[in-house]
């Protein structure tokens, strides 16, 4: 008979109704929680005779001088350089990386997550993915003394350490470029707007219009992040094109495709419609006409994630406060606008 496998805190903040979080601080007799909850959960915990997983405790404190990454692709200029200021710092500290892909798949994510933990690494740094809209796994390993880094797309139900880039001034600056230019009606191809980078440049564009008198319309903004979705939106843009004169795209690859399409169909850029991206990657000097776009400085994100992961990693039990660096990004100003 299958001796049947001991019981998680996940197990328990399921049982329970409550999150992994709270079951973790109750337990921890964390001042955040109510006496009523902690007796709760303290008298379940009892009942099912939940033990904490000494053995991966004992381990946790051994150092192996990993550090785990997960990002979305490596494919992506912004994350590659990204993953070079990281090993800049790492390496010249001691320390190896071990890069893990979500491939924007929440599932792969977690997968990506529990291999890390298998293997030791002293702290993690994370991007989320797309698709990942609830944290137990990242909550359940921050809580269990697992130094977590999050960088560019950060989770917002984890008090931790973050690098972010200004994303509402960069969708502000972008927005205000295309209205300097003589733009009144701008198309923005916006990121799922549960992704606070998504969320920050839609609301900076918005911003913009605001300052400058402009009306925000609900039809000119439009979920679309990737090259494939442009193209799946080909006719439906082409239909919008007579009535816009800008574009604020959320990223390089996708302005990029929505300037081949516009081409294609007979369009000028940017005599008939401006457009602007977010990045800053290799295409934006390869595509004619060359793109203005927002400026993302990805190696100096990755150097500064490592320093704030070093910093816990170097001092362990030290009561060091979250910290959040946000990079100002700036214009880059081509010929596309």
């Amino acid at each position: 008979m299958t001796k049947p496998a001991p019981l998680t805190i996940k197990d328990i903040a399921r049982n329970l109704g409550v999150s992994v979080s709270t079951v973790s601080r109750a337990l921890k007799d964390h001042p955040d929680i109510s006496p009523e909850t902690k007796l709760m959960i303290k008298t379940y915990a009892e009942k099912v005779n939940y033990r904490p997983n000494v053995l991966a405790l004992s381990l946790r404190r051994q150092k192996s001088y990993t550090i785990g990454l997960i990002i979305p692709a490596i494919v992506h200029h912004f994350f590659s350089s990204v993953i070079s200021g990281m090993e800049e710092i790492a390496y010249k500290e001691g320390y190896n990386l071990i890069i893990c892909q979500s491939n924007e798949n929440q599932h792969r994510e977690a997968i990506n997550l529990q291999t890390l933990i298998d293997h030791r690494v002293d702290g993690i740094l994370v991007s989320l993915s797309k698709t990942t809209q609830t944290f137990d796994p990242f909550i359940e390993a921050f809580e269990s003394g697992l130094p977590i880094v999050f960088f560019d797309r950060v989770c917002p139900d984890i008090e931790t350490d973050r690098i972010t880039t200004d994303d509402f001034h960069g969708g502000r600056i972008a927005t205000e470029h295309l209205i300097k230019r003589g733009c009144k009606n701008i198309l923005h191809l916006a990121a799922p707007q549960h992704l606070l980078i998504g969320k920050g440049r839609c609301q900076g564009y918005y911003e913009a219009l605001r300052s400058k008198g402009l009306p925000i319309k609900e039809e000119l903004t439009l979920k679309c992040d990737t090259p494939e979705e442009v193209m799946a939106l080909e006719k439906h843009l082409i239909n919008m094109a007579p009535g816009i004169d800008g574009i604020f795209a959320v990223n390089d690859s996708t302005a990029i495709a929505a300037i081949q399409v516009l081409k294609k169909a007979g369009y000028d850029v940017p005599g008939n419609i401006a457009v602007v991206g977010f990045g800053d990657g290799p295409n934006a000097t390869i595509i004619h006409p060359e793109l203005t776009t927002v400026v993302q400085k990805g190696f100096e994100m990755g150097r500064a994630s490592v320093r704030l992961l070093l910093q816990r990693l170097n001092n362990p039990g030290a009561a060091i406060s979250p910290q959040t660096i946000t990079f100002k990004p700036v214009m880059k100003v081509r010929e596309s606008a």
